[in-house]
């Protein structure tokens, strides 16, 4: 397993090293911390450790604006990242090094284009980014354990990887290693899915009276009743991404809503949250 694990980013010594520094206590806190690491068997349990070991001997974590990092605040986030790819080969997060992490939201210079082609350029707080062959930029204040339990930056921003990973970013992540997932069958799917959430979304905006405010408490109730956040009808990549962590963190919406998307992720990711957190 650790030999298996000591891919081009760390050696046997240094995987062997860091799941030797993660003592029983330290890891039973991270469980304890994350609900939706919940329910996982023993030899489940046994494969996150030495994936999250693999993490933490592999990339370079630092600290951002001041933001010290501890062993526990690594350890989680190596937890968490590595749960995607509890069932795959940790091959697919290769490429690039780097985790940083902010004490909180930090702002980042978007550019887009709009329909009639003009581009706009504005600052944004984000919570997380992956940059195509470079780091996962995170907030530990939106990262860390006793957060929003039905949203996860970290298995989002870790879910862009993947589909970074050898292809375009496009929602479809390598299916090399899968040999019953076909390209078109998983676009066909996908699409199919992304067009179903979007028709969905609309319905439900149209259906907010007009004196709901729809960012207001009471306007998120209606938007509460969608399978994933609205985030997710961004485009395709954004729709992977946040069907991921809902998927791993608050899968019954996702399998409820879209069970067609859902049992291809399962598929996929060679886990079925829904079995294992029921």
């Amino acid at each position: 397993m650790l030999r298996w694990l000591a891919g081009r980013g760390a050696s046997h010594k240094n995987v062997s090293r860091e799941l030797a520094l993660i003592s029983p206590e330290a890891w039973q806190a991270v469980l304890d911390g994350l609900p939706f690491l919940a329910g996982l068997a023993p030899a489940e349990d046994e494969a996150l450790r030495h994936r999250a070991a693999w993490l933490l001997a592999s990339k370079n974590f630092s600290g951002a604006q001041g933001l010290v990092l501890t062993d526990d605040i690594m350890l989680s986030i190596a937890a968490q990242a590595a749960l995607p790819i509890l069932a795959l080969d940790p091959v697919l997060y290769e490429g690039w090094i780097d985790i940083i992490v902010y004490p909180g939201g930090f702002l980042t210079q978007r550019v887009e284009t709009d329909e009639a082609g003009v581009v706009h350029e504005y600052v944004q707080e984000t919570s997380g980014e992956a940059w195509e062959g470079g780091p996962v930029i995170l907030s530990w204040d939106d990262a860390g354990p006793g957060r929003d339990h039905d949203a996860n930056v970290v298995i989002h921003e870790f879910a862009h990887k993947l589909d970074q990973y050898g292809s375009d970013v496009d929602g479809m992540p390598s299916l090399d290693a899968h040999p019953t997932l076909r390209p078109r069958q998983w676009r066909n799917v996908l699409e199919q899915s992304f067009d179903a959430f979007n028709e969905a979304l609309t319905a439900v905006e149209d259906a907010i009276p007009g004196d709901v405010d729809p960012e207001s408490e009471e306007g998120e109730a209606w938007f509460d009743t969608l399978p994933l956040d609205p985030y997710a009808a961004t485009n395709e990549a954004e729709f992977f991404a946040v069907s991921s962590e809902a998927f791993f963190v608050r899968p019954r919406p996702l399998a409820l809503g879209l069970p067609a998307w859902y049992g291809l992720l399962s598929e996929y990711y060679r886990q079925d949250p829904l079995r294992r957190l029921a």
